[in-house]
């Protein structure tokens, strides 16, 4: 069940977004700002804690811990109701603006009287925003590219908010006495970077008290459909929910055929009409008698095709049927493969969790090393310093000592446009993990990215490039960049591609881990964590490597410790080790 501390961070933010439109004091919206960050990353549930202990947490005063008591008791804050009711609705309606800003947004409003996304689009294709004060032809440019990333979306949503609705229906749906299984299908059990609706399977000899129960749940707001084994409802969050009920007896079969894709579904069926069969959500069967041959298990109805059990990452169509058929499905790297984390952030930079949470989070985990990379100092807002950063490490040594976990000292990196980074060499080479990311300028050339990033991967100090194309799901889009260009050279010194498990970035992408493993390419499967709970965010990078196919032996944080540290310590003069 999602925790309460995500809920008063989403009521906080929305408060401070409210304020900062409203024109209100810019150091009382960063308060709310930062009560909603550090709420979010609160390792303890804070459901049940009194104002007094609400006050305890960083940046939540005593003003602040009030509204958050009345939210977890009522469910609302009256001054942000009141607040909601003086903003007007077209103006909130600018908020959800990706690019676009409170401030920014109040003075489109204030200025221009634009209360809608439409009258923003009208204002861009006039070019009336490039003579607002503050704002330029490439601020309207990239405002622009903003809104043409997040309509290129589709009105799909990021995996882990997907997630975890569905684990909220799952988990309602399965306290329905005649229920006796429930798991989602679909795009979403295929962990896909976004997800469109939500497809719910659910075994029961008796579906129609399931379909009376499913309409009536608080998280449905409308129902499009209601059937006697399927029911389609709109929730309170806007998404589509489609939830099918079948026999036992034919589980596997019906899991099986609403996980696939659309190509992965028609090369199974084909297969099945080869071998003289037919195969639907109902069972696979022998054309000829009508015979039914498999259905309970997804193992089963594989297994009689002549196939093993295909993850569901893998079922895209993408030449897993053929793979499977030859006895060459690989061996996806699984959640118990990694070893540790390898870029993780706490409170000395943008984080929200100190140093020592964040280790007793990832010993907790059963990790058998944890690396702990802070921004360098040309990221200027995070005030990182080379005697901040000296500092920083004595307490990891002293805490390495204590909590028996192997923790390595590193650092992230900004990759400037020129290619050159934050510290000298000899500075440089005193950390134990280096993770270099672009951070900024996100427009350059594609000749001139492709300099700026290759120049970083053939520093011998950089262990990692982090989110190598910079994309943000929906919001922005990945940096130009001969990717080729980049995968080769990766591979050439040993430097390894990040997948950053960050639900908003997944990057790499799947498809772009598949491209770069026929360069050779070692990868690093890291949350980029700046709280306990994002550590969790784990699982959503090793689905997004099985995506690409990715082997343990390809991941370089699946490695023991002393495989790993040969990696890291390594200057290249020729091929990775």
């Amino acid at each position: 069940m999602p925790r309460s501390n995500d809920a008063v961070a989403g009521m906080l933010q929305e408060y401070s977004e409210l304020l900062a439109i409203s024109g209100r004091a810019p150091f009382k919206v960063r308060a709310y700002e930062k009560a909603a960050r550090t709420v979010a990353g609160h390792p303890a549930e804070i459901a049940g804690m009194d104002a007094k202990a609400l006050e305890k947490i960083p940046n939540v005063g005593s003003h602040i811990a009030r509204k958050v008591r009345e939210f977890l008791d009522t469910g609302s804050v009256t001054e942000l109701v009141d607040l909601r009711s003086r903003v007007p609705e077209g103006l909130r309606t600018l908020l959800t603006v990706p690019g676009l800003g409170p401030k920014r947004a109040h003075q489109v409003y204030e200025e221009l009287g634009i209360t809608s996304i439409e009258g923003l689009l009208q204002a861009l294709h006039g070019h009336v925003l490039r003579e607002l004060r503050g704002w330029g032809a490439k601020s309207e440019e990239n405002l622009a590219e903003s809104l043409r990333d997040a309509h290129s979306a589709g009105g799909r949503v990021q995996l882990a908010f997907a997630l975890g609705l569905a684990t909220q229906l799952l988990d309602s749906i399965s306290r329905i006495p005649q229920v006796r299984r429930a798991a989602y299908a679909g795009s979403l059990r295929r962990m896909r970077d976004t997800v469109g609706d939500i497809d719910l399977l659910v075994a029961a000899q008796d579906s129609e008290p399931i379909m009376t129960a499913v309409v009536g749940l608080p998280l449905v707001a409308r129902v499009l459909v209601h059937g006697p084994t399927r029911t389609s409802v709109i929730t309170t969050t806007g998404m589509q929910v489609d939830v099918r009920v079948v026999d036992p007896s034919v589980w596997g079969a019906a899991l099986m055929y609403f996980t696939g894709s659309k190509a992965h579904n028609i090369q199974v069926r084909e297969l099945a009409g080869r071998r003289g069969m037919k195969l639907s959500e109902y069972g696979l069967f022998d054309i000829e008698t009508g015979r039914l041959v498999a259905a309970e298990t997804e193992e089963v109805v594989y297994a009689e095709l002549g196939m093993p059990w295909i993850p569901p990452t893998l079922r895209e169509g993408g030449g897993e049927v053929e793979a499977a058929c030859n006895e060459k499905l690989p061996e996806v790297l699984e959640l118990n493969d990694i070893r540790g984390d390898l870029h993780t952030h706490t409170d000395l930079t943008d984080g929200v969790a100190t140093l020592e949470d964040m280790v007793a989070a990832a010993k907790a985990r059963g990790y058998e090393y944890y690396a702990i990379t802070d921004h360098a100092p040309l990221l200027y807002m995070q005030r990182m310093t080379t005697a901040k950063a000296l500092a920083q490490r004595q307490r990891i040594r002293e805490l390495e000592r204590r909590t028996g976990i192997q923790l390595l000292h590193g650092t992230e990196l900004n990759i400037q446009p020129d290619g050159s980074l934050d510290w000298d060499d000899e500075f440089l080479s005193t950390f134990d993990i280096v993770v270099a990311s672009v951070h900024s300028q996100f427009r350059q050339s594609r000749d001139e990215m492709t300099a700026r990033v290759l120049r970083a991967i053939e520093h011998p100090c950089v262990n990692v490039i982090g989110h190598p194309t910079a994309r943000l799901i929906g919001t922005r889009a990945p940096i130009d960049i001969d990717l080729d260009a980049i995968f080769c050279a990766a591979a050439r010194t040993g430097t390894a591609l990040e997948i950053n498990a960050s639900p908003d970035r997944l990057d790499l992408s799947g498809d772009l881990v598949r491209r770069a493993r026929h360069f050779r390419v070692r990868f690093a499967v890291s949350t980029d964590a700046h709280a306990v709970p994002h550590l969790d965010n784990m699982r959503f990078g090793v689905a997004t490597a099985q995506r690409g196919w990715a082997s343990p032996t390809e991941i370089i944080n699946a490695y023991p410790l002393d495989e790993l540290n040969p990696f890291l310590a390594k200057q290249r003069h020729g091929a990775p080790p």
